[in-house]
């Protein structure tokens, strides 16, 4: 695999970039509303199910065909455990003890934790000298964020901290997962039959877990659980099809920046809450070292990518 990254973006490609930016920005918003009234995995069921049939619905639209080996299911119950039910449980349960915000920074992390992973199980995909100083410059964005006082002092929050990282890491494996067992699937499929075998464990584990599904629910929690749902989830799916379509690998990994500022902001304004500096100290050098990482930022002696 090259290591070359493509920087041109059309006006058109920005803005959709942007609006899904927005949309998994706002995730994190609907998912803390949504929380003061279901628990955890009830929120994930909901995200799952409604989801997997919103996209089912497009599946049938486009007239793709369906998958109905055994093999191939079991991929997409694996790939629905590592890239919903584990991440979305993670970053659920962090939002009880951490600021929304906070979590989407440490949801950034994926890309270096991607890198990595991929570097461990493929041997196209080499640790570069630009991609080990991204994913050291990333690392110690975390760390920054993380604080000191979170090692010397455990405590739920710091556990919390703990939790929102290991979605990222989650979602590494998951697209290693994916490469390795889900190549030549049509991505909106392959999405369907994730979400649908993540709901298949998650209705019946949040049931168990969290008690029967409660129907009287406030008018902002139902929005929230709509949004976490059918906009975030599902119409987010489509929209990073899209604009994968549209814009290449490389420059969809942008959205990892654009997010933390749209939860940031949206956090502060309906949720009241205020970062510490080291937060956002923290993500500064976290998108340095995403920008370090796919080469729009060249190290010292290299051209830029």
């Amino acid at each position: 695999m090259t290591d070359v990254t493509q920087t041109s973006l059309s006006q058109r490609a920005w803005i959709e970039l942007l609006l899904l930016g927005l949309i998994w920005g706002g995730v994190f918003l609907a998912a803390r509303l949504a929380l003061n009234e279901v628990g955890v995995l009830t929120a994930v069921a909901h995200r799952t199910f409604w989801a997997a049939l919103v996209l089912w619905a497009a599946v049938r639209m486009l007239r793709l065909p369906v998958p109905r080996d055994l093999r191939t299911w079991t991929a997409f119950m694996v790939m629905g455990l590592l890239n919903n039910l584990i991440p979305f449980s993670l970053l659920n349960w962090s939002q009880l003890h951490i600021e929304s915000g906070l979590a989407s920074i440490f949801n950034a992390a994926t890309a270096p934790f991607g890198v990595l992973a991929a570097a461990l199980f493929f041997a196209d995909e080499r640790l570069s000298r630009r991609k080990l100083a991204g994913v050291l410059i990333g690392f110690a964005g975390v760390a920054t964020a993380i604080g000191l006082d979170a090692i010397r002092h455990f405590d739920p929050r710091s556990l919390a901290q703990l939790a929102a990282l290991g979605a990222p890491l989650s979602y590494a494996l998951a697209a290693v997962w994916a490469r390795k067992h889900l190549a030549g699937l049509a991505p909106h499929v392959s999405a369907a039959g994730m979400l649908t075998c993540s709901a298949l464990i998650a209705v019946p584990l949040a049931w168990a877990v969290d008690g029967p599904f409660e129907t009287q629910l406030s008018a902002t929690t139902y929005a929230a659980l709509a949004y976490y749902a059918l906009i975030a989830t599902a119409g987010a799916y489509l929209l990073y099809y899209r604009v994968l379509d549209m814009a290449g690998s490389g420059n969809l990994s942008l959205v990892t920046l654009l997010i933390p500022p749209f939860a940031i902001v949206l956090g502060a304004l309906v949720l009241d809450e205020a970062l510490e500096m080291r937060a956002f100290a923290g993500f500064g050098i976290l998108a340095l070292g995403l920008l370090v990482l796919d080469g729009r930022i060249p190290l010292p002696g290299h051209k830029k990518s």
